[in-house]
């Protein structure tokens, strides 16, 4: 599996930006996707997760109520909405996948993810 991260760019306060993470390669059905993100001179951060197997999501409570994660099975790829972006957003951010289910507790765990993209830099200007 080969994951392909995309949509970055460089934004002012407020904007939105929609980051996107294509798949190849054979996933399976009860996959789990997230979102970490790395700021310079930090450790990477869970950001956003969804778990295939019940459709459920969840958030940092950084971004909550402002990102969206989503998917489209048909084109294979994975989204994060991101809304009304502060600075404290800046960091390169990195999709990963987990080719199956993921228990709660994990899912902020980069070590839980088999899979992850090349990142894709985010910059939010004040």
């Amino acid at each position: 599996v080969q994951l392909q991260a995309s949509g970055g760019g460089s934004v002012q306060a407020g904007d939105s930006l929609r980051l996107s993470c294509a798949a190849s390669g054979r996933i399976s059905s009860h996959y789990t996707v997230a979102w970490f993100r790395q700021a310079p001179g930090k450790e990477r951060e869970f950001v956003s997760v969804f778990r295939a197997g019940d459709r459920s999501s969840y958030y940092a409570d950084s971004v909550k109520g402002r990102f969206t994660i989503y998917r489209d099975d048909a084109k294979n790829t994975r989204y994060l909405q991101m809304n009304s972006l502060k600075p404290d957003d800046t960091a390169i951010y990195y999709c990963a996948v987990r080719n199956g289910r993921i228990i709660t507790s994990q899912v902020t765990e980069p070590g839980a993810y088999d899979y992850w993209g090349q990142g894709t830099q985010v910059t939010v200007s004040s």
